[in-house]
């Protein structure tokens, strides 16, 4: 039996309105199972959402409403949203779903007689917010005392009680030698390292109940009815409950192990030392790779209310349509690295390679056969080099997409067809029909318009999984109902004689931003302001610069200008101040223990002693340029520096963020 193309998405957490980076994974998903389709393979594409926890417990207390009501209100915002966005899924499971729910308890059933599972008492700091409990030495301090989750600086409670554990230690050296023997199991390479990492430190036992007198919502502990399970171990499961495990031998063979499963960079842990070591304790090998991309912000800033509707998914599709919106997201950076949402940058990518290019070529095939030679396609005539040369490149390029997009590099896959958008333009600019028309040769004309409408037609059938709306248009005013992969690459299959349609541009260009995009545009931009960096070398400079302008009659600029990519490499982050010290060797350096959002914290050194005592400064959240490279400072090690406003007389102020941002949040 042929192995059907597995891919998934993480379960949504209902409780979540649906934004940008679950828009993000879910077009993913889906543009890899369309292509998957076109190239014949069957697909099974999965998606959901993790509908138990104490945060949807509350959250229905608080509405008057039982959680099971709640959850059937809040999923159709999901729902809904993929329907918008094309999203052809052909699954979408709830974790309160039976066929979930039963194989949830017959799991934990079999791993608790086998005794992978045990009871024992535990205390420990409590998050409600990430549902999960921290040691003293993980939680944060308030200015007020207040200690706070790590991961959403919410408050954190103290907790004594009993609990079920699942016996994860057990697995760690397998899952460390799986690690080490499937080179491609975890991607990108960055969360591959992180993840060797977590796997050199110990992996601890994890708890897997909440009693049910704290939380009685969860699927119930089949052997003791005192409990629910965790979240996190319930929804986990849901890959392998989806595709019939334990319930459909042959299709669960057929699926498993998945062929790839996206998730984002944050939820890392679970789905590969939680997730894996599940599967090792069911005698399941883990997916064939798990891609965690990289987060999102917009406008340079982190997703958050403050930003207002713009940054609403369905708000994107009403302003600009779902094909473009999926187009975008894909191309405006690398899977597994972060990005910014910018809207001019939505504008510019939209002009530049979807009206300027696709968009172009195909009104000017059309309208050009239309004119010229009675709006059919022509005959493909007699080959020149130049028709050689273009069906070389097209070939090469065709090629190149479908070896970016298998290994989901979509930003790359789409550079490609749009640089077989531009060689189209290029054939047509070098062969000059307008001038074979002029001179009568209407054989050599119609040459040259099939060719450039062939390419036309690599344009249409590439840019399916992405834009299958506007795709499926292309195609038709090309006279074409049933595109193919097949021979794709051979500019030869069109339809001699086949009717072509002009219509109106199907990329019209956008010259002016919706109101609502430009409304926000502008709050944004007066929000924004200029950074200076600490101790630099530059900021000395601009200051010497200054003074010497006062002086001199002539114009002088204050600061050394660098380029772009140079800027680009400078890694800004959102850090937060865990504990701080006097320098055991200088008066003027401070050292910072900080959180940049990473496993284990950093140390910062910082000369900031004249301005700030130790004390003030816990629990700040600051910005830190973290990719320079490792210094000693008077002795100690320092991992970063942090970024102030500076001027004549020293420090004036250390920079932050004018919201509330998670640790390790980029600053672009």
């Amino acid at each position: 039996m042929a192995k059907t193309f597995y891919i998934s998405t993480p379960l949504y957490y209902v409780n979540d309105v649906p934004h940008i980076g679950h828009t993000y994974t879910t077009v993913a998903a889906d543009v890899m199972a369309r292509y998957q389709r076109a190239k014949g393979r069957k697909v099974h594409f999965l998606t959901g959402t993790d509908e138990h926890g104490q945060k949807v417990f509350r959250k229905a207390t608080e509405r008057g409403l039982t959680p099971q009501v709640h959850v059937d209100e809040l999923v159709q915002r999901f729902q809904k949203l993929w329907e918008r966005l094309d999203c052809t899924h052909d699954d979408f499971i709830r974790t309160t779903e039976k066929r979930h729910t039963d194989v949830v308890q017959e799991v934990l059933r079999e791993l608790f007689e086998r005794g992978d599972i045990y009871k024992e008492s535990y205390a420990g700091w409590y998050s409600t917010s990430a549902e999960r409990f921290w040691t003293e030495k993980d939680v944060l301090v308030a200015e007020d005392g207040t200690k706070l989750c790590p991961d959403t600086q919410q408050p954190v409670e103290w907790l004594e009680e009993t609990n079920y554990w699942f016996r994860m230690s057990k697995y760690a050296d397998k899952l460390r030698t799986w690690t080490a023997e499937n080179a491609d199991w975890i991607r990108p390479e960055t969360r591959k390292n992180e993840l060797m990492g977590t796997l050199k430190k110990d992996i601890a036992d994890l708890c897997i109940t909440r009693p049910k007198e704290r939380l009685p919502w969860g699927i119930p502990v089949p052997w003791d009815s005192d409990y629910v399970t965790y979240v996190w171990f319930d929804a986990l499961l849901n890959y392998i409950t989806a595709i019939g495990y334990r319930r459909d031998d042959e299709r669960f063979a057929a699926c498993w192990p998945a062929d790839f499963q996206l998730i984002g960079k944050d939820i890392l842990t679970t789905h590969t030392v939680y997730w894996g070591t599940m599967l090792l304790a069911l005698g399941l090998d883990p997916a064939d790779c798990i891609y965690a991309h990289g987060w999102w912000t917009v406008e340079g800033r982190k997703m958050s209310k403050s930003v207002g509707n713009v940054v609403d998914p369905n708000l994107l599709v009403d302003a600009y349509g779902a094909d473009s919106v999926r187009y975008v997201l894909m191309a405006e950076k690398s899977f597994g690295g972060d990005g910014d949402f910018s809207h001019k940058g939505f504008q510019l990518r939209y002009n530049a390679d979807l009206a300027n290019v696709m968009g172009n070529l195909l009104h000017r095939g059309v309208a050009m056969s239309e004119k010229w030679l009675g709006g059919v396609v022509a005959p493909l005539g007699v080959i020149t080099n130049a028709e050689s040369e273009l069906q070389a490149e097209i070939s090469e390029l065709t090629s190149a997409y479908d070896t970016h997009l298998n290994a989901l590099a979509y930003n790359s896959a789409l550079e490609s067809l749009v640089n077989i958008g531009k060689a189209g333009n290029k054939y047509l600019d070098s062969e000059k029909p307008w001038a074979l028309n002029k001179a009568g040769d209407q054989a050599r004309l119609a040459t040259v318009m099939r060719h450039t409408l062939e390419v036309c037609r690599v344009v249409g059938v590439l840019l399916a999984p992405f834009c299958p709306n506007k795709s499926q248009e292309l195609l038709g005013r090309l006279g074409i109902s049933a595109p193919t992969l097949q021979d794709l690459g051979e500019l030869s299959g069109l339809q001699q004689g086949a009717s072509l349609t002009h219509g109106d541009p199907l990329f019209p260009r956008m010259d002016e931003l919706p109101a609502t995009i430009a409304a926000a545009l502008e709050t944004a931009a007066a929000a924004a302001g200029p950074l200076k960096s600490l101790g630099s070398s530059g900021a000395a400079k601009a200051e010497k610069k200054a003074k010497k302008s006062k002086s001199s009659t002539k114009a002088e600029p204050t600061f050394e200008t660098i380029s772009f990519e140079d800027f680009a490499k400078v890694e800004i982050r959102v850090v937060q101040v865990l504990s701080a010290a006097q320098h055991p060797d200088a008066d003027r350096l401070l050292v910072l223990q900080v959180n940049a959002g990473e496993e284990t914290p950093r140390t910062i050194v910082a000369g900031i002693a004249s301005k700030y005592s130790p004390e003030e400064l816990v629990g700040k959240k600051l910005l830190g340029v973290l990719n320079l490279a490792p210094r000693k400072l008077r002795g100690v090690m320092s991992q970063g520096m942090l970024l102030a406003a500076s001027g004549s007389k020293g420090i004036l102020s250390m920079a932050s963020t004018l919201v509330d941002v998670a640790p390790g949040s980029r600053i672009s």
